[in-house]
């Protein structure tokens, strides 16, 4: 899932830009296999996690590009009769969200997103979800994550109530990175990558 980058100039904004265009630049790299691999490593965990197989609902993201992806797990999530949420990104960067029927109601959006074509639950309807997983390019150990630069995410987490499950899912070499943050980021409370599920610590 990609957003709209928003421009920074402070040296925050900076730093942000430089580990994007690394991380980004390794992703690109990475071969077909491992991309697979990291997926199905990641669904694996996930679904085997107590907060994810005890979850009524789940907010999820399609992957797009060099992203970890969540095809697999998309899928297993459905076929478990979980609901599943899916974001509509708006004009304004913000997040809609609506119930994923299948890959044939997934329709091709701005910046080669895919979202699904149903029902608008409006941007609150991520506060109703039992676990929230997010994409990402980096986490610190104290669950600071680094998105695409749009803040739509950060939006989204804002009104999930404390103490919800959210997960970015990652690459293992994108885990427990210094993160750069600004007064609008908010943290997440777990990482997947293949190597497993870790759990962080905000504000620790």
């Amino acid at each position: 899932m990609r957003c709209e980058q928003t421009p920074s100039t402070d040296g925050a904004g900076a730093a942000k830009t430089a580990l994007r265009d690394r991380v980004l630049t390794t992703r690109r790299r990475r071969p077909l296999l491992e991309r697979q691999e990291v997926a199905r490593a990641m669904a694996e965990h996930l679904l085997a996690s107590p907060e994810v197989r005890r979850a009524a609902t789940v907010a999820a993201y399609v992957s797009v590009g060099s992203e970890p992806g969540t095809a697999l797990l998309l899928e297993a999530l459905a076929a478990s009769g979980r609901r599943v949420l899916l974001p509509v990104l708006l004009p304004d960067g913000d997040l809609d969200w609506a119930r994923h029927e299948g890959d044939q109601h997934l329709r091709p959006a701005t910046r080669g997103l895919l979202e699904p074509d149903g029902e608008r639950l409006g941007p609150g309807a991520v506060a109703g979800a039992d676990v929230v997983l997010v994409p990402g390019l980096a986490v610190a150990p104290d669950g600071m994550r680094l998105g695409r630069g749009g803040g739509s995410y950060d939006r989204a987490l804002a009104r999930v109530p404390v103490g919800t499950f959210t997960c970015v899912l990652l690459h293992d070499d994108e885990v427990g990175l210094d993160v750069p943050r600004e007064q609008h980021d908010r943290p997440v409370t777990a990482v997947v990558s293949p190597a497993g599920l870790q759990h962080l610590h905000p504000g620790g």
